[in-house]
């Protein structure tokens, strides 16, 4: 399985190709918008709390170490991407967390990402490895078993990424015996089971776009923000499909039985949400895929 330099090399090149310029810093967020050539959004700035009581042991332990462990995603344009030359993070989800660390008393210098794949995520929250994971991690009930989320903070719907030439798959219903890709340990494989495809697993979905344009897959499964970003770098090589058939609530995800944590994690997306930088965050980001931003999901408090 070749690794994200690829991928992001892979990506430059189309989008040089596509818009004729990559950014100086190579993250996907740094192209100009795609209507009509002009900037794209600014990202928003969040103010770092002082004197931050959170009753937690994570907060405690990461205050004792001067740095915050977040989990990320390091290879999905517009959500969790690592810019390979500069390790610089950049996506909707990367600004959620940065949003959160910020309310916590942490500057964005002290966040050290850890990149986990989706199979990785609950081994890395139990054993303590993370403080918190933000990264396309779906809230549902056996997750919450060995986990806690708070959230959410956004709704997906899983769809289909397929080349742009391709007129057979036309939905979920259509894709029987076709040879459909997803990430191990994503809820993406027991939701398109039900149609009978052939299913290929690799760690990360950026394996899969590749098997994709080299034509060794049919399509990829996952989230639509997902599949959105990718079909943004990969124009018009690639397209989704446009016919969601889930409903995927994101939540960050933390320690079971952190109760303190949660709520403080909750309280700043409130925040966060309720003054206009989770809409200025997706603008420039998820939004570059031209998709205007969706209605601020109600959290769930537990």
């Amino acid at each position: 399985m070749r690794t994200s330099r690829t991928l992001a090399v892979a990506l430059c090149a189309v989008a040089l190709t596509a818009t004729a310029a990559c950014g100086k810093d190579g993250t996907p967020g740094a192209t100009a918008a795609s209507s009509g050539g002009s900037a794209a959004p600014a990202l928003p700035s969040y103010t770092v709390k002082t004197d931050v009581k959170v009753d937690s042991p994570v907060i405690a332990e990461a205050r004792k170490r001067g740095q915050l462990i977040i989990g990320a995603k390091a290879d999905q344009p517009n959500l969790g991407w690592e810019d390979v030359a500069s390790g610089d993070r950049s996506g909707f989800d990367i600004e959620i967390a940065k949003m959160i660390a910020a309310d916590l008393g942490f500057t964005p210098q002290q966040i050290k990402w850890q990149t986990l794949v989706s199979s990785q995520r609950e081994p890395a929250i139990a054993k303590g490895q993370i403080d918190f994971y933000v990264g396309t991690y779906s809230i549902n009930d056996e997750r919450k078993k060995s986990v806690s989320f708070a959230g959410p903070y956004y709704i997906a719907g899983q769809d289909l990424l397929v080349r742009a030439d391709n007129t057979s798959i036309t939905g979920p219903e259509s894709v029987g015996g076709k040879n459909v890709c997803t990430a191990t340990g994503s809820t993406s494989i027991k939701n398109i089971q039900q149609y009978n495809p052939k299913i290929t697993q690799f760690d990360t979905y950026s394996a899969c776009v590749e098997k994709l344009m080299s034509n060794e897959v049919d399509a990829v499964t996952t989230d639509d923000a997902i599949l959105k970003g990718y079909a943004s770098k990969y124009a018009p090589k690639l397209r989704v499909v446009g016919k969601p058939f889930t409903k995927e609530n994101y939540g960050v995800g933390l320690n079971k039985d952190d109760k303190a944590l949660r709520d403080a994690i909750s309280d700043a997306l409130k925040a966060h949400e309720d003054n206009g930088d989770w809409k200025k965050a997706y603008d420039a980001t998820l939004g570059l895929s031209g998709s205007p931003a969706p209605e601020v999901p109600a959290l769930d408090r537990y």
